[in-house]
């Protein structure tokens, strides 16, 4: 199925409905599948362990009462993207900063999808009193950090060599979105 799309404000606006909900056990599965191919694609994630639906059960079932994990459903009910809003440190200075990041099937990348999911993960933390965001992102990954600048993120700084993926050293970039 083709989606058209049009441009708004330099962000891609599907025309296509989709819609966004807390990810149940049933989501877990296509969550893991989607989290798998960016794990083989190799450059966008520092995990190296392929996910399955009880690995996810396993993360999720950690989750402290401020961390949430979405998924965005197109007009068929099948999960085409998952977003998660994850707790910076469980030290208590750090309460109004989480770590946010969002992930869509390969197909329906540069849709538009991932700001419509991510606008929903910036309204939940704003209800849940998050007033900091971080995203780490690879420093290859040219378009997740320009994804990330187009809706506000700005790069606080780079971590030099903080781990190694594929046999060679990885710099990440730290962004940061601050509620006004």
């Amino acid at each position: 199925m083709t989606i058209s799309a049009q441009m708004h404000a330099n962000l891609l606006i599907p025309t296509s409905p989709v819609f966004i909900e807390p990810a149940c056990h049933e989501d877990y599965q296509a969550i893991s599948a989607i989290y798998n191919e960016y794990i083989l694609q190799g450059d966008t994630t520092m995990e190296e362990d392929l996910f399955d639906a009880d690995r996810i059960q396993r993360w999720v079932s950690g989750f402290h009462d401020r961390e949430k994990l979405f998924v965005l459903k197109n007009n068929e009910h099948f999960v085409i993207g998952w977003g998660v809003i994850k707790r910076f440190s469980d030290r208590a200075g750090y309460r109004t900063t989480c770590e946010t990041s969002v992930y869509l099937t390969k197909r329906e990348c540069g849709k538009g999808y991932g700001t419509i999911i991510k606008k929903h993960i910036f309204e939940e933390c704003q209800k849940m009193g998050y007033h900091h965001l971080v995203a780490r992102v690879l420093a290859s990954n040219k378009a997740s950090i320009a994804y990330n600048i187009r809706l506000g993120y700005e790069i606080a700084g780079i971590q030099k060599e903080v781990g190694i993926k594929n046999g060679q050293w990885e710099d990440v970039v730290l962004m940061q979105y601050i509620f006004k």
